[in-house]
């Protein structure tokens, strides 16, 4: 997902995706430990997905206050 498409989502949508994105995450590193994934770059674009998630939401908060 680009950070223009991610900018113009809502914030609560915004909150409702990190939920999801640290949900697929975390099951993604559990089914890693027990068997391999077939493509491990996967775990560090999710990661990194989630980190530019965060970071247009921590900067929608300093700009509100």
């Amino acid at each position: 997902m680009k950070t223009a498409e991610i900018r113009e989502m809502a914030t609560a949508d915004l909150q409702e995706l990190i939920k999801t994105e640290k949900a697929k995450y975390s099951q993604m590193l559990l089914n890693h430990a027990v068997s391999p994934l077939e493509n491990s770059a996967q775990i560090r674009t999710a990661r990194r997905n989630i980190a530019r998630l965060m970071t247009i939401l921590r900067q929608r908060e300093l700009n509100n206050k």
